[in-house]
């Protein structure tokens, strides 16, 4: 199984950008999908997750101006980000809990990380 994130880079405080993230190989189904991110000098911290039901949980300093979403029939996860500050700047990875096929344990992924920096 691999996640494999895409869409960081270099954009201005107040700008937007949108972070992809598909996932891959002999998955059975997908419980929840998400984004965390990782600051240099800090823990790495939850930014927002989704479940295969639709339910979304976002963390408070995003709520609002980050949305969440994915397309369960093509494991794959979104995360569009706007109003975006200085503060937002971090090595953003895809995050998985999933069934591999054949197994009856839950597992979870983690994307290689894509680097998001707000900066004028």
């Amino acid at each position: 199984v691999q996640l494999q994130a895409s869409g960081g880079g270099l954009v201005q405080p107040g700008g937007s950008l949108r972070l992809s993230c598909a996932a891959s190989g002999s998955i059975a189904s997908i419980n929840v999908m998400g984004w965390y991110r990782q600051a240099p000098g800090k823990q790495r911290e939850l930014v927002a997750i989704i479940t295969s039901g639709g339910i979304t949980n976002y963390a408070n300093s995003v709520a609002g101006r980050f949305t969440i979403s994915a397309l369960n029939a093509n494991n794959m996860v979104w995360l569009q980000m706007s109003s975006l500050r200085p503060e937002d700047t971090a090595v953003y990875y895809c995050y998985a809990r999933l069934f591999r096929a054949g197994s009856s344990d839950e597992s979870a992924y983690w994307g290689q990380g894509t680097q998001v920096t707000v900066s004028s």
